[in-house]
């Protein structure tokens, strides 16, 4: 299929996207992009969907009157065809909110890409270039997707999100094949799919907030705040930090204002939002706050866990050595903290100590740790040298 071959009329029908759906039921793969709105929301706004299988792709218009997406999150959660998808962390929250589950198998070509030797991260522009030997145009990148109608232009651009990930993704499982790197890529779509991913616990929102406290009631207080904003949010559907900045959340529940005039002097917290519904609820949350069990503080923060450590430095040079013979991108097996928490508490529970990892890394990081395992130079490269005990 070329692209003037592409059918670029959206659609906007739930009998046509029935039928869409029941032929890539049939189909070995399912490409699948979306693109979305969230500047001024919580949920991500679907305002355009785009699916294709082998021989076909299309757009669907989510935000149609005569549309029912049934069908399509029938598809997602059917086991046979393949979800193939490039960097789809926030296409699955939008469906694990749509529907309470996750498509499965799936296919994330960004994750291939690491484990094929890619650079970390790699954008989908950067694989089609390398193996469509197309270059895309982004000059539609920064429409607003909600907006109707949309151009040729844009439908195209859009398209090409699901068109090219066809040739990428069936090179990439060759590529896998050949080199026998299928499961470690079954491993990285464990956790891309595992529900723990996108779960929101507003009671334990309070967690992503910086700070150093380990002062029960603070952090009681803190708990409460978080909870009441993650959920008044979702409520809302308006993004958290628009209903109450993370400063002025770690602000109040260090004051505890008494008032709705103390509530007011809180730096970050304006006149409205103080004398307002939004206010009185907040003085009652702090009212009802109850300080933090001993079990569910933070753990204390041993300062040498993370200080570089002269055997961080070693076991970086480990790492990508190990991850340049391998043909893999260092950060999919290990960050450069990691290295340092090994350094310093060689019994930690590391990632990079099961599973594939272990094999390309995780024993010789344990070796070298343990004494068993050196490096040296040799010209330009570096040779790991095993010590006789």
């Amino acid at each position: 299929m070329t692209e003037t071959d592409l059918n670029i009329t959206p659609i906007c029908e739930t009998s046509e996207l029935e039928d869409l759906c029941g032929r890539l039921e049939e189909a070995p793969f399912v490409t699948i992009d979306t693109e979305f709105m969230r500047e001024k929301t919580y949920f991500s706004k679907l305002c355009l969907i785009q699916v294709g299988g082998p021989d076909e792709a299309r757009v669907i218009d989510p935000l149609s009157d005569d549309l029912e997406l049934a069908a399509f999150w029938r598809l997602l959660n059917n086991s046979a065809p393949v979800k193939v998808v490039h960097s789809a962390r926030q296409d699955f929250e939008i469906f694990y909110h749509a529907t309470g589950a996750l498509p499965t198998p799936v296919f994330d070509t960004q994750v291939a890409a690491m484990v094929l030797g890619f650079s970390d991260s790699i954008g989908y522009q950067a694989l089609v270039e390398h193996y469509c030997d197309k270059k895309l145009d982004k000059s539609s990148r920064f429409t607003d997707w909600a907006r109707r109608p949309l151009s040729d232009k844009q439908l195209h651009y859009a398209l090409g999100d699901v068109t090219y990930l066809r040739d990428i993704y069936t090179a990439m499982q060759e590529d896998l094949e050949s080199n026998g790197r299928a499961s470690w890529l079954a491993e990285e779509m464990a956790i891309l799919t595992a529900e723990d991913t996108y779960r929101v616990v507003p009671e334990d929102s309070w967690k992503r907030l910086k700070h150093r406290s380990r002062d029960p009631k603070f952090l009681g207080v803190l708990q409460a705040l978080a909870a009441w904003r993650e959920t008044t949010a979702q409520t809302v559907n308006i993004p958290r930090g628009r209903l109450l900045s993370d400063d002025a959340i770690l602000q109040i529940a260090a004051q505890k204002p008494g008032s709705t005039d103390e509530l007011e002097k809180t730096r970050g917290v304006s006149a409205g939002f103080a004398q307002g519904k939004h206010g009185k609820t907040v003085l009652k949350v702090l009212g009802d706050a109850e300080p933090l069990d001993e079990a569910d503080l933070p753990p204390r923060k041993d300062r040498s866990v993370l200080r570089s450590h002269p055997v961080g430095d070693l076991l970086r040079l480990l790492l990508k050595a190990r991850a340049k013979e391998a043909g893999v991108a260092p950060k999919l097996i290990a960050s450069a903290d990691d290295m340092d928490r090994f350094a310093n508490q060689p019994e930690t529970d590391l990632p990079f100590l099961s599973g594939w990892r272990q094999d390309v890394f995780g024993s010789e990081a344990k070796a070298m740790i343990e004494g068993r395992l050196a490096l040296t130079a040799s010209g330009k490269n570096i040779e790991i040298v095993e010590i006789d005990e």
